[in-house]
């Protein structure tokens, strides 16, 4: 009887408990090749039939330089911006009952559903100079369509889904008695919220930023509408790639293209190494100690 109950085990081990798993991986690597490895290797390659010279005279333009400046920092400010108020709304959408407390969850998703020109036009129309937010700014010397400022504001739109839907479902699942133990121990609401709450969404938070940061390093259509696309300005990575097709400059784009792959590749790589770091913390479940 021993003899077969270690006979099921060393099977079970070697084979797993669910079948299938040589078809599965062989599925999903030929998909990942097909879908997002075969893509991008065939943009290097196609980068590489330029000499060094050509591929440096590319990518280290002026215009180029502007627009990955824009671009990432921009990208930036706006997931800074979502982690904040994204984690903000998650935690009022989760906690609080309040009269249309629906509609404004679902109205969370509408940067999904939006195509990005609509975006662009309605922010457009609400941050110009004659528009309804946009006159009284330009009354107090802040200009944001057509300028840097609204770049930020239209990452900031299409990114905020990412970090409110990231962070939600862990909060639902926190257990509000571990808040409430904390502050019978005598915790306070501060000392809560770093040794309870954090630990427990930091990892949420992080791939919020990830996934909100990455979605604008991509965004096109809603930001070519507020920005007004003057170079050395308000040009984007993604609209200088488009204007170098247009022109025939096939080689040129892709070495531009190659560039921000890179860049957003360490970017992102470092964020979700952080990211593994934090879940592989142990959880403190003591607050006061």
């Amino acid at each position: 009887m021993r003899s077969v109950v270690t006979a099921i085990r060393k099977l079970t081990r070697r084979r797993g408990i669910l079948p299938g798993f040589r078809l599965t991986l062989g599925f999903t690597v030929l998909y990942l090749s097909l879908v997002v490895l075969l893509p991008l290797g065939a943009l290097v390659l196609r980068s590489m039939q330029l000499s060094w010279a050509q591929f440096a005279a590319a990518v280290s333009g002026p215009r180029a330089l502007a627009a990955y400046k824009l671009s990432f920092l921009a990208s930036l400010l706006g997931a800074l911006i979502n982690l904040v108020f994204g984690s903000l709304l998650a935690w009022v959408l989760t906690r609080y009952r309040f009269p249309g407390k629906e509609l404004a969850d679902a109205l969370v998703d509408l940067p999904f559903a939006l195509p990005t020109a609509v975006a662009g036009i309605a922010l457009t129309a609400v941050y110009a100079e004659h528009g309804f937010i946009g006159r009284h700014l330009v009354a107090n010397g802040i200009q944001v369509a057509f300028a840097p400022a609204g770049v930020v504001v239209a990452l900031t739109f299409v990114g905020l889904p990412f970090v409110v839907r990231t962070v939600q479902p862990v909060l639902l699942d926190l257990d509000p008695a571990l808040e409430e133990a904390a502050a019978v121990l005598g915790a306070g609401r501060l000392r809560i919220l770093a040794r309870v709450i954090a630990p427990a969404i930091l990892p949420a938070l992080l791939s919020g930023f990830a996934l909100s940061f990455a979605r604008a390093l991509g965004e096109y259509g809603s930001v070519v509408f507020i920005s007004g696309n003057m170079p050395l300005k308000t040009e984007i990575v993604p609209l200088l790639i488009f204007t170098r097709l247009e022109q025939y400059d096939v080689g040129g784009a892709t070495a531009i293209a190659v560039v921000m792959l890179a860049g957003s590749f360490v970017l992102l790589f470092g964020i979700h190494a952080i990211g593994m770091v934090a879940r592989r913390r142990p959880a403190r479940s003591e607050v006061l100690g």
